[in-house]
């Protein structure tokens, strides 16, 4: 399993923007040059977080991307979901069912159990983390993100 591109830079634009807060908007070429992204690229990955409802464009001088809500309302898994999907989903088996038009273990496939029981691991803790989570220096986040799993998992 791969984190995409898309929802890797994608993920880390919606920090930028979170992180800069209320001092007015984050532009595409702030955002493009802080992310060593091309423009174009930047472009599509805050259309995608608007059209999603995570970030609004304000125009002006001032203007850019701002969140559209607190950042502690704003689900990882939900956005991680919209800029790339789920890591797997039911079509996955239509996807690989090689040569064949139905995968030769669409009955009984004891693989399909594993990708499942990884994507509900997965959706239960991205599931508890909010933005808020992951706006600090990477030792905030990570003590953050082990404060969710202790309690998600009892320890």
């Amino acid at each position: 399993m791969k984190i995409t591109a898309q929802e890797e830079y994608g993920l880390r634009i919606l920090l930028r923007i979170a992180r800069f807060g209320n001092e007015g908007g984050v532009s595409i070429p702030m955002i493009s040059e802080t992310e060593g992204l091309s423009a174009a690229y930047a472009g599509k990955l805050t259309r995608t977080l608007r059209m999603a409802g995570y970030i609004n464009s304000t125009p002006g001088y001032k203007g850019g991307y701002v969140l559209s809500k607190p950042a502690s309302e704003i689900n990882i898994n939900q956005v991680m979901k919209a800029l790339g999907g789920s890591l797997y989903s039911k079509e996955f088996c239509e996807d690989y069912s090689g040569i064949s038009r139905l995968c030769t273990n669409s009955i009984d496939c004891s693989v399909r159990s594993l990708w499942q029981m990884i994507q509900f691991s997965v959706d239960q803790l991205l599931d508890k983390i909010s933005l808020q989570d992951l706006i600090g220096n990477e030792k905030e986040s990570n003590l953050n993100i082990q404060n969710t799993l202790a309690l998600l998992y009892g320890k």
